[in-house]
């Protein structure tokens, strides 16, 4: 399982999550960061520095909140 940045980070872009995280995981993309689900190695570090509290394990994601599972896949797919 993945961790996913979800709408939050939309409405502020903090970023702390990028210092982080121990795979460099984690890329600024338009207009959020997004981790990328085939690296991440599930450890939380980006979770718990999150100061807009975006970021969710991907087995606890809404059914609204997976079309930022989708949209991190695909931005990553293009990488």
């Amino acid at each position: 399982m993945a961790f996913v940045i979800t709408e939050p980070c939309q409405i502020e872009k903090a970023g702390e999550c990028t210092t982080v995280c121990p795979v460099d995981c984690i890329k600024e993309g338009p207009d959020q960061f997004y981790i990328d689900p085939d690296i991440c190695i599930d450890c939380g570090a980006c979770k718990a520095v999150c100061p807009v509290d975006a970021i969710e394990e991907e087995y606890d994601l809404t059914p609204e909140q997976e079309v930022f599972l989708e949209k991190a896949e695909a931005f990553f797919a293009n990488k």
